[in-house]
């Protein structure tokens, strides 16, 4: 009577091998970078989260509260928060915003009131031919994601 082992051959782990490596291979570069639509999604949650936040502080302060933008750098600021925010660095951000908050070509900001309403804007992030765009309705001071 012949005992057989119950082990692997040479050659199957070599074909095991082989497969590996190829999944690796096509999956590497995919793990390095994120896709456009979630750098997309990415900035506009963050820009939503700042103009909510900023008319929160206006409402419950009862001062003026302002999200200024950097369109050049991709970052924001809030008012009384000394820090910046920064938005994903491969897209371009543009701005809609009332005359008298465009301070520079590259900056500019959307005001909130302590009775809730603003100054109203949209802020677009774009890259190629995607973009994303959130709003801010000047009556209520409502932020939507478009």
């Amino acid at each position: 009577m012949r005992r057989t082992s119950g082990g692997f051959t040479l050659i199957e782990l070599i074909v095991v091998l082989l497969v590996l490596g190829l999944a690796y291979g096509m999956t590497g570069p995919l793990i390095g970078e994120t896709p456009v639509g979630l750098d997309l999604s990415t900035a506009s949650r963050q820009l939503a989260a700042g103009m909510r936040k900023a008319r929160d502080v206006a409402v419950t302060s009862r001062k003026e509260a302002v999200l200024t933008l950097d369109l050049h750098s991709g970052t924001f600021r809030l008012t009384d928060d000394p820090r910046i925010y920064e938005l994903p660095k491969k897209l371009s951000y543009s701005m809609f915003t009332a005359e008298s908050e465009t301070m520079y070509t590259n900056t500019g900001s959307i005001r909130f009131f302590p009775d809730g309403s603003s100054s109203g804007g949209r802020i677009t992030a774009a890259a190629g031919t995607s973009h994303q765009s959130v709003d801010v309705d000047w009556i209520a001071g409502r932020v939507k994601i478009l």
